[in-house]
């Protein structure tokens, strides 16, 4: 598979998510966020608090849990770029939630899953 591929695989796989989470409730505040070399997939804020959204989406076959591919040093990315987040925008106090939302295209079937508060960084 090639990179353009890859691309919108992912983009395609960020739109369903956010159309997931708007269904249950979110309002996006911000897609595909940068900060220097730290990205945070989707940002959203629910009446519970604000949602840091990792978003796998791969093709099918998937060898393993696209969850699992969400691991420590990936998490500690994240947390970072989360804590980035909080400070450029001046969000202060609330909750502050990591989800994961895994989207598997195979054919004519999408598989999404959500994963809720998939993990809590050690220094939020």
């Amino acid at each position: 598979m090639n990179v353009q591929s890859n691309s919108r695989i992912g983009s395609e796989g960020e739109q369903l998510a956010c159309d997931f989470l708007q269904s249950r409730g979110h309002q996006i505040l911000d897609r595909n966020w940068r900060a220097g070399h730290l990205e945070l997939d989707i940002v959203s804020e629910a009446p519970d608090g604000v949602h840091f959204v990792e978003v796998k989406a791969r093709t099918a076959p998937v060898t393993s849990t696209l969850a699992d591919q969400v691991n420590p040093v990936k998490q500690k990315r994240i947390s970072a770029a989360a804590l980035q987040y909080l400070h450029k925008n001046h969000i202060q106090g609330g909750e502050v939630f990591f989800d994961i939302v895994s989207v598997v295209f195979d054919g004519p079937e999408t598989k999404l899953r959500y994963f809720p508060q998939a993990w809590i960084p050690m220094y939020f």
